[in-house]
């Protein structure tokens, strides 16, 4: 993937993106250091939800996605198979689609 790539990322192409990108700064970085980065791009996703362009808003999505894939990397998570095995049959909850949970609760 070294050559660049173009088109649809998966959650494991990003990660390998993000890897082969980043990897020795974030291994080096920690899952620490790494969880207040992911937590600030929060902070700037919360602007962007109140004030921002929709340019602005898909950035901060992005940045939130390639922070959360960084620390998923530095952890040894796949993101794939754990998205598959927390939604891949409907909500984690009720396991319906779509999901029939009371709309009170979490889902």
């Amino acid at each position: 993937m070294s050559e660049g790539h173009r088109g649809e990322i998966t959650l494991s192409g990003l990660q390998e993106i993000i890897r082969e990108t980043y990897g020795a700064k974030d291994a080096a970085r920690g899952d620490a250091a790494t969880f207040l980065w992911l937590t600030e791009e929060f902070g700037e996703l919360a602007t962007a939800l109140r004030s921002g362009t929709r340019e602005e808003l898909a950035a901060e999505m992005a940045d939130v996605l390639a922070w959360l894939a960084t620390l998923a990397n530095i952890r040894g998570i796949d993101l794939d198979a754990a998205v598959a095995a927390k939604y891949g049959r409907g909500c984690s909850y009720c396991s319906s689609i779509p999901c029939i949970c009371d709309p009170a609760e979490k889902p």
